[in-house]
């Protein structure tokens, strides 16, 4: 007998179960709805695990504009910047990075400091010695990352926030301890889309 081929009289907008486009072409035909609730799952979960999570920093650390010169018996943090802003920070997190190895710092936390002074030479003193003062004592917070989200260049006035964790002797490793940060030499130099700071920390 021959078989005769049967036309539903039901539309596709009426059966409504065709699947978004780039699940057309992974979906089979007689298993749309199944197929379509299975893919939208695992396409919101991976969405979910891909986005940042609110208030965290990622784990990333901003370009090294950092390096160490050698000093009769201390170390000399010479950093560098766009501005003066971006070589604070860089000078920063240079100090840190001569205590520990920064890459075993997560961001965990965020600590906010404050600092002032009458010129920009006590200001960038007062900046890093606060810093210093909370890793040698509670919280003893070590940052993998520096941002001053505030600089008044008129009032010598900065505030700033650490990125990182309470400093664990057990993961991270010991560098060379900061005692102290010093005016001796202490320098910055500015010009159009650049900006240098040299300080010299007591070892």
């Amino acid at each position: 007998m021959e078989e005769k081929e049967v036309q539903s009289s039901v539309t596709d907008e009426e059966r409504d179960v065709s699947p978004p486009k780039r699940f057309k072409e992974k979906c089979p035909p007689d298993n749309i709805d199944a197929e379509v609730s299975i893919s939208q799952l695992i396409v919101e979960e991976v969405d979910l695990l891909e986005q940042p999570q609110i208030g965290v920093e990622p784990q990333v650390l901003p370009e090294i504009k950092y390096e160490y010169l050698d000093h009769t018996a201390d170390v000399q943090i010479h950093a560098w910047g766009f501005n003066l802003q971006e070589a604070f920070e860089q000078c920063a997190m240079g100090m840190f990075g001569y205590m520990t190895d920064i890459d075993t710092v997560d961001n965990k936390g965020t600590q906010t400091i404050e600092a002032n002074g009458h010129d920009m030479l006590s200001l960038l003193f007062g900046f890093l010695d606060e810093f210093l003062f909370i890793f040698n004592a509670d919280p003893f917070f070590i940052a993998r990352k520096i941002t001053i989200t505030s600089f008044d260049r008129d009032n010598f006035k900065i505030k700033a926030v650490g990125h990182g964790e309470t400093f664990d002797i057990s993961k991270h490793p010991q560098g060379t301890e900061v005692k102290a940060i010093t005016y001796s030499n202490m320098q910055f130099h500015e010009a159009e889309d650049y900006a240098e700071v040299f300080v010299i920390i007591d070892i």
